[in-house]
């Protein structure tokens, strides 16, 4: 589905509220732990697609009759977690540990292209049971869930957060816990954060010092307990940009935030200021963003390390409002749902910028024509799509696969209407 956008000004005073669902980071670390403690209760859980495919998942081994026998007479459950990587690399985690379970994780074709054997190594040296069907390094994997007492482990520092995540979560679980040890500079410090403080508020024990984590085995957790999940940051970040693209006076009301987020992405406060745009939290369970200002300087840098998922964004709204800017820290972009990085050279390049890209990093050129009418692709990748959105404010613009937005957003271009966006598929 191809969406063309425009955009039809209305008075700047008005103020749309949103409720914006959980956040998807949170929903499934939180949807692995209730796995392994079913006392939990989750409220405010995500919408998206990312999150239905790992609660399926999860599910799936005990109500899925689509299996196949192994050459030992086993049964082996195959789970399609389609473009998923949070959950490839989670439920790979999760997995390991599930004794007397077999199963074999699969994906899409962009999946099989991105990376799983850093975490697959560090598990089997843990005593895991992880094999390749297809290609060394790469999902499909088969896992045999396995009891596991090793308890030591050590990772480089600056791989995908994703990969720490997913032993952290599985840690209270082995019977030993866990000693990790992080080797190098860390990479997306606030995920790994984000990760230890929802152990704790489960009430297990943990420590991150100097570049060693430990998580104290826990086997049951004692109390039933409900954990309400803050909105998601990521989500926010389109519409921060929408109002940085927009008159003064524009504010819209998202909810429901906390101050003291655990999400890397709530940075959009900070950065966003150097697009005239204001955050005041309500009662901390809303905020409103609002432009203040035009002033804008040029050009913008920023070092993304600790929240890239937000790099695409930030980079279209620079274009947008014809500033210049140099973004680093996005090593991680380039083994996404596509390379972020190409994707967004080669889409604002047809819109009329002047972008460079290394591996790690983004440049971009102040500029003052936006051509009119581009068609945008997405790679397949929820980012891109809704990245490229907020130009609508500036020019009409095409966005393809449009309904690629659920992998995170479902409700994405619903919402843009409510804010006088003309949505024509």
């Amino acid at each position: 589905m191809n969406t063309k956008l425009t955009y039809n000004p209305q008075p700047a005073t008005r103020n749309l509220q949103l409720k914006i669902t959980g956040s998807k980071s949170e929903t499934n670390r939180l949807l692995l732990l209730q796995a392994l403690y079913p006392n939990i209760k989750l409220e405010n859980t995500s919408n998206s697609d990312d999150s239905e495919v790992m609660l399926k998942a999860i599910q799936q081994p005990t109500t899925d009759n689509r299996q196949r026998t192994t050459d030992n007479g086993k049964p082996t459950t195959e789970i399609d977690i389609h473009h998923a990587g949070t959950a490839m690399r989670f439920l790979t985690a999760f997995f390991a540990v599930q004794e007397g379970n077999e199963v074999v994780l699969n994906g899409s074709s962009r999946m099989k292209e991105r990376p799983i054997k850093i975490l697959v190594d560090a598990l089997n040296q843990l005593g895991a049971e992880i094999t390749y069907e297809e290609n060394e390094g790469f999902p499909p994997i088969k896992i045999k869930g396995k009891k596991i007492t090793k308890n030591n482990v050590s990772l480089p520092a600056n791989v995908s957060s994703q990969y720490i995540s997913a032993l952290l979560l599985i840690a209270p679980k082995l019977e030993n816990g866990l000693k990790l040890t992080l080797e190098g500079e860390i990479t997306s410090v606030p995920y790994i954060n984000m990760t230890l403080a929802l152990l704790n508020e489960i009430g297990v024990e943990t420590s991150f010092e100097n570049n060693v984590i430990k998580v104290n085995p826990q086997p049951v957790t004692h109390n039933p307990q409900t954990v309400t999940i803050e909105s998601d940051w990521s989500s926010a970040s389109y519409w921060y940009s929408i109002i940085a693209l927009s008159e003064i006076g524009t504010q819209i009301t998202l909810s429901s935030y906390k101050k003291n987020s655990l999400q890397g992405d709530a940075a959009l406060i900070e950065i966003y200021k150097s697009f005239g745009v204001e955050t005041v939290f309500n009662d901390n369970q809303a905020i409103t963003i609002s432009k203040a200002n035009t002033h804008h300087p040029s050009p913008i840098t920023f070092n993304l390390n600790n929240s890239p998922d937000i790099a695409q964004t930030i980079a279209v709204t620079c274009f947008g409002l014809g500033i210049g800017c140099h973004l680093a820290g996005l090593h991680t972009l380039k083994i996404k749902e596509t390379d972020r990085l190409e994707a967004l050279k080669t889409e604002l390049s047809k819109l009329g910028a002047n972008i460079s890209v290394t591996n790690d990093s983004l440049t971009l050129q102040p500029s003052e024509k936006i051509i009119e009418n581009v068609s945008i692709a997405t790679y397949q990748d929820h980012r891109m799509a809704m990245a490229f959105a907020p130009l609508a404010l500036k020019v009409p613009i095409i966005i393809q696969n449009a309904e690629v937005v659920s992998k995170s957003y479902p409700t994405f271009w619903e919402d843009l209407k409510n804010f006088e966006f003309q949505v024509v598929e």
